[in-house]
């Protein structure tokens, strides 16, 4: 039985690999830029974005104060998944920086990215921008998009068929493990940062390497003078595998089970980015929670969009997408991870079916 989300992402697909949607390709965007200028959603908020990052670094604060007067305690652990979800806003606010929606030069970003991510939360600025900017250009594209890689994880049929290591061994129930394998998440991003100093194409190594490795031995000193060894270490593991599961369940529901490109497969800017993006329905907290990012088809639309134009900047998206005849995909938020694992499930298939047949 075809679900309605089934048939939508088909559609989506077929119109992805369609090359006569329109005879004008590359108007449709600029159209729909100039309602969206006249209309003023790509002018900054200063104000709203001074109350976030005070607000975000109020809460980071009040965290390591709490975690400080309880001492050496079992109700760490509290404090400890409440920093998970700090860490989390934290990581966002970088994320709205390295799109220069809080300030509009690159150096000023720069700076306060490297703050709230490097120093913050043991992120890495630099590589991270790296990655999402390649991710943004070529959404779910095997090839280019870092995101859809095969490295743990398969994204299509034709990646389980050519799969080996890690993504072969759990290639044909990644489904399952998908959510489990968010609690490394934390630790894997920790780890991609630090070998990412060791690149070539590094760009300020040293002042990277050097905030990183103060937030990773105050937080480290943190934990070991203040609490005992086994506390310190469960402290570690909940904040870590708590982390990781949040960012997961921001960035998830985002383009996983919609449609990937392959080789030269590549609509023009509009398509690309509405049909390989889903929003998530939802009200104000889904919107604090995922930090704007529930409206990722607006947003890879307008990267440098600030996040609380968003909202209004969907009304006129999703009107024009309809008026142009390009399908606009939103669920909500269970069923987007439901799309997301079945799809995982079903791209998995050629690796169950190989091992039944060996």
């Amino acid at each position: 039985m075809t679900t309605s989300s089934d048939a939508s992402v088909a559609t989506a697909a077929a119109a992805v690999r369609s090359r006569r949607i329109r005879p004008d390709v590359g108007s449709d965007f600029a159209r729909l830029s100039r309602r969206i200028t006249e209309a003023g959603l790509l002018r900054q908020r200063h104000g709203y974005y001074a109350v976030r990052l005070t607000v975000v670094i109020g809460l980071l604060a009040a965290g390591w104060a709490a975690f400080a007067v309880l001492g050496d305690s079992w109700w760490q652990l509290a404090v400890a998944a409440f920093m998970a979800l700090v860490f989390g806003q934290v990581a966002l606010v970088a994320h709205d920086l390295a799109h220069r929606q809080v300030f509009r030069h690159r150096r000023t970003s720069a700076v306060w990215g490297r703050l709230f991510g490097n120093l913050g939360i043991g992120m890495s600025y630099g590589w991270w921008m790296n990655k999402h900017t390649r991710h943004h250009a070529n959404p779910n594209h095997e090839e280019l998009d870092p995101d859809v890689a095969p490295d743990i994880l398969v994204w299509s049929t034709e990646q389980a068929r050519n799969s080996s290591g890690p993504a072969r061994l759990i290639g044909g129930h990644q489904a399952f493990l998908f959510f489990p394998l968010l609690t490394l998440e934390g630790f894997n991003l920790h780890v991609a940062s630090v070998r990412s100093l060791f690149s070539p194409s590094a760009k300020s190594r040293l002042l990277e390497g050097g905030l990183l490795l103060l937030h990773m031995a105050a937080y480290l000193s943190a934990l070991f003078l203040v609490l005992s060894p086994g506390k310190a270490m469960a402290f570690l593991a909940v904040n870590q595998c708590l982390f990781g599961v949040y960012l997961g369940c921001v960035f998830a529901p985002n383009h996983k089970g919609m449609p990937t490109l392959t080789g030269d497969d590549r609509p023009d800017f509009l398509r690309r980015q509405v049909l390989t993006s889903r929003n998530v329905r939802g009200g104000r907290l889904t919107d604090l929670m995922l930090g704007g990012l529930n409206y990722q088809i607006e947003h890879h639309l307008f990267p440098g969009m600030p996040s609380p134009h968003l909202r209004r900047a969907q009304v006129v998206v999703r009107a024009y997408c309809e008026e142009i005849g390009v399908p606009y995909h939103e669920t909500g938020l269970i069923q987007s991870y439901r799309e997301a694992l079945t799809h995982l499930h079903r791209t998995g298939e050629p690796i169950r079916r190989q091992r039944k047949a060996s």
